[in-house]
């Protein structure tokens, strides 16, 4: 408790020190050109979870007066480096060994620097160029401490607040610290890079740097040098030849090829992080950097998403209102007419118009109200995802402010539901399940003569006559469900894939 009361003194002397009451429009003075400057300063002087928090905001420019939006920008990869010799020591004291036998030659001056790690180029003994990320001496300190102030803040704004329950702030909380704490380790973003780079390795669209595993610890991580020009500099995109609009819409397929169809997401999609290759052989891709911050997403969760996502596209608004009903996000005794009435009034606005006449923040604005309403349980596994989408459109106003998001996205996920729902989807489902049904099946004859011993069969045969009660004609799709799945055991058994 004193340490979390010292951080609020920490927090306030910050405040008052660089003015910031002064943003506020009761407050504020004609003229302050410095505001946005005291703003950044300000988040730099408190650490890396409000650095972050500035990150994001910088997307947001429909959000923020372009004098803010510009200064946070900086915040991306700009940062105030910390020492070289301290950058060194922790290399050095993470691969055993001098810097000088470790690589070719290491730039001593870093490239780009961020709230968490800072980055150095190099090159290997065989002249292979790569980048060297290192952690911040004593970072781990300092998360901890902000994130024990988040856990105390979240604990009372649940007891105090008639909402508190129902947007579920200390899940949110120690979702956001999990994802903070893999952070720290480069080892697991060393994996998330190979993850990513492993699903998109075939790809037109998404370049991912390789990593050189026996160089990376947890607080170290070498990975391969990508050259390529930061999405934020649009007219040097232009200028090099680089199809904009054909950017932003390769943008979207990447960003919903992650969510649907691996169920894992790149979840830090700030400017700092994108480049775009201009030259050689992965001209015109992204290049996506920094994977201390991913997102992963189970198949009901991608399932749901994908139906919530189609309805809304067809403005199919009852079934919107259903699925949040089948999934057990809205109370049971919700009027589904209502819900779905309330989702028209926020959402039918918003049709046949290009992104950049679509606010989300006022769309998430009114979509919160509708949701208090209607007491929707927020679900702290999509808090990644919605941060993620709240970039993407930042990047996607910068690029294309014209884009038609619906139609770019529609036929993606209009085919994805067709793979998953159809006959592509059933033969894939039987050929995941089939090892594990050809363990169990062998296994049913002792199942069944240890129910005989226990004298269960009474509790089973009232199961059936319950199951048959609830009707026969779904019996009968269960039986032949079952029928095409033994079937496909049978073939699965006799002829298995190569």
């Amino acid at each position: 408790m004193i340490g979390n009361l010292a951080r609020v003194l920490r927090i306030l002397q910050v405040v008052l020190r660089f003015r910031l009451h002064r943003l506020l429009p009761r407050y504020a003075v004609a003229g302050d050109s410095g505001r946005a400057a005291r703003l950044r300063m300000a988040l730099e002087a408190l650490g890396p979870i409000f650095v972050k928090f500035g990150q994001i905001l910088s997307t947001r420019r429909d959000l923020l007066p372009a004098d803010i939006a510009d200064e946070l920008a900086k915040l991306q990869d700009r940062v105030p480096p910390f020492d070289s010799a301290l950058a060194v020591a922790e290399i050095e004291a993470a691969l055993g060994k001098p810097v000088a036998e470790a690589f070719g030659s290491f730039e001593r001056e870093p490239v780009a620097s961020a709230s968490v790690a800072q980055v150095h180029f190099a090159t290997l003994k065989d002249g292979a160029e790569v980048a060297v990320k290192v952690l911040r001496p004593g970072v781990e300190q300092a998360i901890e401490k902000d994130v024990l102030l988040l856990r105390t803040a979240a604990a009372l704004l649940e007891r105090a607040w008639g909402d508190g329950r129902r947007l579920r702030p200390r899940e949110v909380v120690e979702e956001f610290a999990r994802h903070l704490e893999e952070e720290m380790d480069l080892l697991r973003e060393a994996a998330n890079a190979s993850q990513l780079r492993r699903n998109f390795e075939a790809s037109p669209l998404l370049a991912v740097p390789a990593i050189h595993w026996d160089l990376c610890s947890q607080r170290v991580m070498v990975m391969e040098r990508m050259h390529g020009t930061p999405i934020s500099q649009v007219e040097a995109l232009r200028a090099k030849g680089v199809d904009i609009p054909r950017l932003a819409r390769a943008g979207v397929e990447i960003f919903f090829s992650q969510v649907f169809r691996d169920g894992f997401f790149h979840a830090d999609m700030h400017p700092g992080n994108i480049l775009v290759a201009t030259e050689g052989g992965n001209r015109g891709k992204y290049i996506a950097l920094d994977f201390g911050i991913v997102g992963t997403l189970t198949e009901t969760d991608k399932n749901y998403l994908a139906q919530n996502f189609i309805a809304f596209f067809n403005r199919d608004y009852r079934r919107v209102a259903q699925a949040h009903l089948d999934a057990g996000w809205v109370p049971a005794g919700t009027r589904v007419d209502a819900f779905e009435s309330a989702i028209r009034a926020v959402c039918e606005p918003i049709f046949a118009r290009p992104l950049k006449e679509i606010y989300f923040g006022k769309l998430l604005l009114r979509l919160f109200q509708t949701s208090r309403r209607f007491e929707v349980r927020i679900q702290p596994q999509l808090v990644m995802l919605q941060k993620t989408l709240l970039n993407i459109e930042g990047l996607g106003r910068e690029l294309d402010p014209d884009l038609d998001l619906w139609q770019t996205a529609k036929p993606y996920l209009e085919r994805w539901m067709s793979e998953q729902v159809g006959w592509h989807g059933l033969a894939r489902t039987l050929k995941r399940e089939a090892p594990y049904w050809a363990q169990t099946l062998p296994q049913l004859p002792r199942l069944v003569h240890r129910l005989l011993e226990e004298d269960r069969l009474t509790d089973l045969r009232d199961a059936v006559q319950a199951l048959a009660a609830a009707g026969r004609r779904r019996n009968r799709l269960l039986a032949a469900l079952l029928a095409v799945f033994a079937a496909g055991l049978a073939l699965f058994i006799i002829a298995p894939p190569c």
